[in-house]
């Protein structure tokens, strides 16, 4: 049986993999993989703590509410990944196409 202690290490550890990531990588796509990676384990643990805290139902409360706050942040978290994926992505085009590189050490966009 899996317990709120697995997802809370699944999380912790896909977080930290992503945080290294985003603090060691040079490339510009690597980066924004690697913060979609920490918004993942964010996501695995609104999800946990929303199954593993939230009042359980018993069988003569089959009708009880369920409480689906954590999916609800997780689909907010979602789009906002989503949004930061596209904005993130079309940046990294536009200044490709004047530098011709993705090197984020090369991009020095405030010296002219």
């Amino acid at each position: 049986m899996l317990s709120l202690n697995h997802f809370l290490l699944l999380g912790a550890v896909l977080f930290s993999i992503g945080l290294y990531g985003a603090l060691s990588r040079r490339n510009a796509v690597a980066i924004l993989m690697c913060i979609e990676l920490m918004f993942n384990a964010v996501n695995i643990t609104l999800v946990a703590f929303a199954r593993f805290l939230a009042p359980a139902a018993t069988a003569s409360q089959s009708l009880a509410p369920v409480s689906t706050v954590g999916q609800v942040f997780t689909i907010f978290v979602i789009t906002v990944a989503a949004a930061e994926a596209a904005v993130g992505l079309a940046i990294v085009l536009a200044i490709y196409r004047t530098r011709r590189t993705i090197s984020v050490e090369d991009v020095d966009l405030m010296k002219w």
